[in-house]
């Protein structure tokens, strides 16, 4: 408790900001120690060949850096090229391997949120893996 008003007394909150900053700031030692960044981003990449064909692969996320690593790991799956435009031909390798089946997340209703506040930050991606093909 010492260490969360000390947090407080030098990052208070903004007005509209709910979530106490000693909340943020031992989520992101829990991140950074435990690399659960980097284990999400390895999962992804070993999931990714573990799915059938038609089978479909869903992630939760409860945090913008999460959901950020899975948007752009399914986006990469799709086969999104992610080459800079100046460069004439494709040497990142996309290829089409799913289709994204939830353009945008699917979040919790309001409803949901009531029944679990929990729930609140949650974002549902989902993808299916296709036959493979070249971009």
């Amino acid at each position: 408790r010492e260490l969360a008003r000390l947090i407080e007394s030098r990052a208070p909150r903004s007005g509209r900001e709910k979530i106490h900053p000693a909340t943020r700031t031992f989520q992101a030692l829990r991140i950074a120690v435990n690399n659960e960044l980097g284990c999400l981003e390895k999962f992804l990449s070993e999931a990714a060949d573990l799915v059938a064909v038609d089978g479909k692969m869903a992630i939760i996320t409860f945090h913008s850096l999460e959901d950020r690593i899975v948007k752009n790991a399914f986006l990469k799956y799709s086969g999104k090229c992610f080459c800079p435009p100046r460069i004439p031909k494709c040497v990142c390798g996309a290829r089409r391997r799913f289709e994204v089946l939830t353009r945008k997340p699917i979040v919790p209703s309001e409803a949901e949120i009531r029944r679990n506040p929990r729930a609140r930050s949650s974002k549902l991606r989902i993808v299916q893996k296709i036959a493979e093909s070249n971009n």
